[in-house]
């Protein structure tokens, strides 16, 4: 059995007991028109959201490995356009982070670990020849080069509404200072 999930639910059975949620209580819709799109690091769970001032209900958080678009129909710019078209947001950002692990992921440094638990060298093989794993898994190697490549692909999709504004941004992993890129 999973001794985080088991318990994360009995927080969670004492939560809604004690109606600790009224205080989060809100709409689907982003009270400051605002999509972010950043990365999934734990560091920016809680950090992220004090440091730009925002609570609960402000705006519609994307978060993935990196912060990144990596193709047009990938699953962060889908959840853009939702935003964009279905909840009302205007502007986007894109925050990336600083000492992020996807600046140096690579397929290379995933292969003996998925070897190692059990994923076949069979599957692999069919998924370097089809699916071009290694771009698929590769990170990148320069964050403010990786928040301009975001954001341009926001901006120059053909989906996103030319009155969206985008924009780019680093933020600080320790003291959440932000920098516009």
């Amino acid at each position: 059995m999973s001794q985080a999930i088991d318990t994360i639910l009995a927080f969670n059975r004492q939560f809604v007991a004690e109606k600790a949620y009224e205080p989060y209580i809100t709409d689907k819709y982003p009270a400051r028109k605002l999509a972010i799109l950043t990365c999934m690091d734990t560091r920016l769970t809680e950090l992220l959201m004090k440091a730009l001032g925002l609570r609960n209900g402000d705006a519609k958080v994307i978060k993935n490995a990196g912060g990144l678009i990596l193709s047009e129909t990938d699953s962060a710019i889908r959840s853009l356009l939702v935003a964009i078209y279905e909840l009302g947001v205007e502007e986007v950002m894109v925050i990336h982070h600083s000492t992020c692990g996807a600046c140096h992921m690579s397929y290379g440094e995933f292969k003996p670990h998925m070897l190692e638990r059990g994923i076949a060298e069979e599957t692999l093989a069919t998924w370097e020849e089809t699916k071009d794993i290694a771009g698929w898994l590769e990170g990148f190697h320069d964050t403010e080069a990786s928040v301009r490549k975001t954001v341009a692909a926001i901006v120059n999709h053909p989906l996103v509404p030319k009155d969206v504004t985008v924009r780019g941004f680093i933020i600080d992993s320790v003291t959440g200072a932000l920098t516009e890129v």
